[in-house]
């Protein structure tokens, strides 16, 4: 049956110049028939790149706004409209203007994961990879970071010098592992890095070999010569992991890591999307430049 819908979805991607984006935490078939896999930002930014006249974005809905605020020309379908971020959700344009309100003058860096309305109303975007960068690039001494909390204090402590002041968000999937349970997968595989996700608290991330983004745990565990790892992440990135090494192990840190809006997505979804063109994901043209406005600020930082 699978089979069948793949062959469908391929056929109708090509009949509309579409391309198909899967985050990192989809499914694994629909991470398999996808024809680009990364994290959020990074996805719309590939897409942005191509001649597609279709973007299909297999995630949640903050992430198909970023691909529609990076590509105004393209249509923009979400086959799950209902798969929404708890952390995204968590801030609202009118509480951080509120927040803006009580620290006149003081920036906001705003996490990717977001909506595009809070993004509008940002002076710069951050992902997890370059979080630290982007405070760094900063002059101003003081900083609201928003959504996410424990990012922001994974941040805070590579650049002692600035003040946060953090919105109180978070990922309840990241939030739900504790230590407790790291210490066991820990004290099961002595052997095996932990590696995590900064969303995760800080006393998780305290006890990682490596915490990072999950573009980077893709390069850690295939350059690092350790042949287990205890994956501090959503239970998706598994996949991928499993396919570019099969000759290393990896071990899911805690049960807890799964997050139902990013399972939402099935192949079924992705086929009726392709064959009705619906759902279109569009951001109203002013909230969409100020939103471009903090991604593109962000973006003009230079690489290493």
């Amino acid at each position: 049956m699978n089979d069948s819908i793949k062959e469908q979805i391929r056929e109708l991607l090509k009949k509309h110049n579409a391309v198909l984006l899967a985050h990192n935490y989809m499914r694994d078939e629909v991470q398999e028939i996808a024809d680009i896999t990364g994290d959020s930002l990074g996805l719309s930014i590939e897409a942005a790149k191509t001649s597609a006249d279709v973007i299909v974005f297999c995630g949640v809905h903050f992430m198909a706004e970023s691909a529609a605020i990076l590509s105004p020309g393209k249509k923009v379908l979400l086959p799950r409209p209902d798969a929404g971020c708890p952390m995204a959700d968590m801030v609202t344009a009118e509480g951080l203007e509120d927040l803006k309100a009580k620290h006149p003058g003081v920036p906001v860096v705003t996490y990717v994961n977001s909506t595009a309305e809070v993004k509008a109303h940002s002076d710069i975007c951050c992902t997890s990879a370059n979080a630290t960068k982007v405070v760094k690039s900063l002059p101003d001494p003081k900083i609201i970071f928003a959504p996410d909390r424990n990012l922001g204090r994974f941040v805070a402590k590579s650049v002692p010098e600035k003040e946060f002041i953090y919105w109180d968000g978070y990922c309840p999937t990241h939030e739900r592992m504790t230590v407790e349970a790291v210490l066991a997968k820990k004290a099961q595989y002595p052997e095996a890095l932990f590696i995590c996700h900064p969303e995760c608290a800080p006393e998780v991330t305290a006890l990682a070999d490596q915490a990072c983004s999950t573009s980077a745990m893709y390069d850690y565990c295939r350059t690092s010569p350790a042949r287990q790892f205890i994956i501090g992440t959503e239970a998706g990135i598994l996949y991928r992991l499993r396919l570019e090494n099969p000759d290393k192990e990896f071990i899911l840190a805690s049960p807890a890591l799964f997050c139902p809006n990013m399972k939402l997505t099935s192949l079924e979804d992705v086929l009726h999307s392709l064959q009705t063109l619906t759902p279109v994901i569009t951001v109203p043209e002013d909230i969409r430049l100020r939103a471009k406005q903090a991604l593109d600020r962000m973006l003009a930082i230079p690489r290493d």
